[in-house]
């Protein structure tokens, strides 16, 4: 299992038996260590049912599933490769009912909980809830219920907070619902609070490998500590330097606590860079070394030397965007020093620290007529077609969940009214009865319409009659058919094209519908592997089972590989991914660092202004160590603030790269211009050859 790894890989993968951390570089081969180290403790006589591979993504998770496949076969389909969020719901499936959970219980998306805290805050303001959801969420992910936020909460704002949290939790409980952060909390207090099924959960899982480690926040790490135990058989992947997401709780401590939790943890560095050139890892290696470091560790490649990196000034954004554009034209004419030439637009790739600076660079690509993509744009499951859908389906497995019941019994309209909604709401609360529940109850028809009861008891038996016959549901065919049957029986696709002006758009939305049908039933088949982690191999689900799995899924599929077009990303989405050709944009002082004190809500103390400033640092470091062969950093001498144009700085970053000022300047419209004249000299000189031949 250790051919073509080198020394460190090999050691990394070898080391079976107690607590390892892996600190793996950018680009140094880190899913190759994984996949190996799965094989290796398979070899050594581990079941593959008892390994775990937690990843952050379900992408990751799908990509480690097909290279763990290419490495060791069939027996990948068997080990536990998932995101936390995905063996929380497998935990919670299994367990959650020693803490009054039960197994259909709804997983609750964004939307739906800035829904559930307008109503618990009683406001209509979206913006506002979804401030006191960013709040809620990072005291969930530090570990702290309503209470415990209440006794550590530092003004009116947040204990006001603190209350409405209180509310949103009761609400949770009523609809027999979790949110995403729950995923986590909840299974470490089922850990910690019962020992058979701590107990259980350590001796099903024999070896737990982590990877992004650097990612995890407090609530992860207890929860891996917990599933580890003494043993502490466990092997953490990750690397210091690209730790980014400590605005949304992920914390540099676990790192730091590791040696001083797990005294015989053995740190094996993986340093050697298999992605870029040296030019490009000597500016990434210059960049993080003024951040403090946990474990040192320098970067090197041996893919020799490559082009320098180029840093571009330009006038303003739209000076800026127009140079980025002369780049990818002047690359994709012109040849490397091996005599390599770049057709492909997909590999370019523009980076950028916030979204808002995408809009600029779209306008220049479309004037140039150059195909491309955003990444991280609209979530295929946040479109309203594909999230009423799947409020059916919920409703389907978990008659409690409130938010789901609306909206399907919504759409299509069917006849039943606000006011119908509003008396059925408050006398629900009444009794104590979720809105479904309530529908069959013997006292509803004191304070409704005999018409009103009529069309709520109409949808009730609807609903009881597709939750049964969708458990019958099972393989792809039948799922298809069913599904199929069922939108025509409540008009979805009128509903459709009656809600949109334009016949084009409705189609569209049609065509969606269609595809995720498409999708569940392929699922039901056992056609695709469950990243989402409930169930796991090729064997044939029904779609109440698949419909349990569906809040976990954040993408249709990975269609976008496969596109051959630039990539307009952040840098937080670009983590992880890499191109051939690079450009970071708009690394100005204020936008990359973003600004370190101009935040509302953030104390601003010189201890926490250094704390961003270096994780600013690691997300430059992440952009510079995207790119493999060329590298190109462009700043702007104005930037719009609002609807004025102010004076910009380059970025410190710039000048922490360490680059030789003489070489680096370059102007790309210039290149471009230099290569169009050299085609039309060499045009001009075959056509006078051609006319002398004749």
């Amino acid at each position: 299992m250790s051919a073509g790894l080198n020394l460190a890989q090999q050691e990394a993968v070898n080391f079976l038996h107690g607590p390892c951390l892996v600190l793996a570089g950018a680009g140094s081969g880190k899913t190759r260590v994984i996949t190996h180290k799965i094989g290796r403790l398979i070899q050594a006589g581990l079941e593959p049912k008892r390994i775990a591979a937690i990843t952050f993504t379900n992408k990751a998770a799908t990509e480690m599933r097909e290279r763990a496949k290419g490495l060791i076969g069939k027996a990948a389909n068997e080990v536990v490769i998932c995101t936390f969020h995905a063996l929380g719901v497998r935990m919670l499936r299994q367990d959650g009912g020693v803490m009054g959970l039960k197994p259909q219980f709804s997983i609750m998306d964004s939307a739906d909980v800035t829904g559930i805290l307008k109503d618990a805050g009683g406001t209509t303001d979206a913006a506002t809830a979804r401030q006191w959801q960013w709040t809620i969420s990072l005291w969930k992910n530090m570990g702290l219920n309503s209470a415990q936020a209440m006794a550590i909460a530092k003004d009116d704002n947040e204990r006001t907070i603190a209350k409405i949290m209180a509310r949103y939790e009761e609400r949770l409980t009523a609809y027999q619902s979790v949110d995403f952060d729950d995923l986590i909390g909840l299974p470490l207090k089922l850990l910690q609070e019962h020992d058979e099924v701590r107990t259980k959960w350590q001796n099903q899982l024999g070896h737990v490998l982590v990877d992004e480690y650097q990612d995890t926040n407090a609530t992860q790490y207890e929860v891996l500590k917990c599933l580890v135990g003494e043993k502490a058989r466990f092997t953490a992947v990750g690397d210091d330097d690209q730790s980014i997401y400590g605005w949304r709780g992920a914390t540099l401590d676990n790192l730091r606590k590791l040696p001083q939790d797990f005294p015989n943890l053995k740190v094996i560095k993986l340093e050697q860079n298999y992605r870029s050139t040296s030019a490009i890892l000597r500016a990434a290696n210059n960049v993080i070394q003024p951040n403090p470091k946990l474990f040192p560790k320098t970067l090197f490649s041996e893919l020799g030397e490559g082009e320098p990196v180029r840093v571009v000034d330009a006038d303003n954004e739209e000076h800026e965007a127009e140079r980025a554009v002369a780049r990818i034209q002047s690359l994709r004419a012109g040849t490397d020093a091996a005599g390599a030439s770049h057709r492909e637009f997909k590999d370019f790739a523009i980076l950028y620290r916030a979204n808002h600076q995408a809009r600029i660079f779209e306008k220049a690509l479309r004037k140039a007529q150059l195909p491309y993509k955003v990444s991280g744009g609209q979530s295929f499951f946040d479109r309203a077609e594909i999230r009423d859908l799947c409020a059916w389906l919920r409703l389907w497995v978990n008659n409690d969940d409130d938010p789901a019941f609306l909206r399907a019994v919504t759409t299509p309209k069917r006849g039943i009214g606000h006011q119908t909604l509003q008396s059925l709401g408050v006398f629900a609360s009444q009794y104590k009865l979720s809105l479904f529940e309530a529908l069959f109850s013997n006292s509803l028809p004191s304070v409704l319409s005999t018409r009103a009861l009529s069309g709520l008891h109409e949808f009730g038996r609807y609903v009881n009659d597709l939750e049964f016959r969708a458990r019958l549901t099972t393989g792809a065919e039948d799922a298809r058919a069913f599904l199929t049957d069922w939108l025509k029986d409540i008009g979805y696709e009128k509903h459709l094209y009656d809600a949109e002006d334009s016949e084009k758009l409705a189609a569209s939305r049609w065509t969606n519908v269609m595809e995720f049908c498409d999708w569940m039933a392929q699922r039901c088949g056992g056609e695709i592997d469950d990243a989402a982690g409930v169930s796991i191999g090729s064997e044939k689900k029904n779609l109440l089972e698949v419909a349990q799995t569906i809040a976990l899924l954040s993408t249709l599929s990975e269609r976008e590989k496969d596109q051959n077009v630039i990539t307009l990303s952040t840098l937080h989405a670009s983590k992880g991914l890499e191109w051939p050709h690079v450009m970071l944009v708009g690394v100005t002082e204020g936008m990359l660092p973003f600004r370190l004190d101009d935040e509302p809500g953030t104390e601003h103390t010189n201890e926490n202004i250094a704390v961003r400033l270096q994780e600013e640092r690691r997300l430059m470091y992440v952009g510079i160590t995207r790119a493999q062969r060329t590298l190109a950093v462009s700043w702007t001498r104005k930037r719009k603030k609002g609807r004025e144009l102010i004076a910009a700085q380059p970025s410190r970053f710039i000048a922490e790269m360490g680059l030789d000022k003489t070489t680096v300047k370059e102007d790309p419209r210039e290149k471009l211009k230099a290569l169009r004249a050299e085609f039309a000299q060499r045009a001009s000189a075959a056509s006078a050859e051609s006319a002398a031949n004749k």
